[in-house]
């Protein structure tokens, strides 16, 4: 981790983003991601997961529902998540695994903004491009996917409430997390 990094993170660990309203919570996270575009070197990626997962933990739903409606920082959120996946995935948990799973998140307008997650050879790959062949479709707002994957809420909750629809073979989408080195919440 850069030293920049290391200070972004020891930033957003002391941030008490409950303080925030939605929108300053989505002005700070539009901010971040201004000067990740501009070259600065602050951006969510510099962020530990460690860091991020405390940070998402920290949020209100309503927080997180808005920068997740955000036409500009919706994909940035979720392509960060994507792109950390490989890091967290357990190769020995998936050795003889080959997986594709389809993500689908809501949009508000009637479609879905789409994932592809591919689990082959000990390695998690993601794309935006579908795949020939999937083997299940999960459908979860992606307020919702963001405290999953940061280990903020537990994803037999989400089943049994609903909030996580499931296409396709189930068995895929209940063995999916157990693949993955999530973090744990504070």
């Amino acid at each position: 981790m850069s030293e920049f990094g290391g200070a972004l993170d020891e930033f957003a660990d002391g941030l008490d983003v409950g303080a925030l309203t939605p929108e300053q919570f989505l002005r700070l996270l539009d901010t971040l991601h201004m000067l990740e575009d501009s070259g600065a070197g602050a951006s969510l990626s510099a962020l530990s997961t460690e860091v991020l997962a405390r940070v998402v933990g920290r949020t209100s739903k309503q927080q997180l529902r808005v920068a997740c409606e955000h036409p500009r920082l919706r994909p940035v959120l979720l392509r960060e998540v994507f792109r950390r996946m490989s890091e967290q995935l357990v190769p020995e948990r998936v050795k003889y695994v080959t997986l594709v799973v389809a993500w689908r998140f809501p949009d508000g307008e009637g479609d879905y903004e789409r994932f592809y997650t591919l689990i082959e050879d000990g390695r998690c790959s993601w794309s935006t491009r579908p795949y020939e062949h999937v083997d299940t479709t999960i459908t979860v707002e992606a307020d919702d996917f963001l405290r999953m994957a940061t280990g903020n809420v537990g994803v037999p909750a989400m089943f049994i409430t609903g909030k996580i629809k499931v296409r396709g073979d189930y068995t895929p989408a209940l063995r999916l997390v157990g693949y993955f080195d999530l973090p744990k919440p504070a």
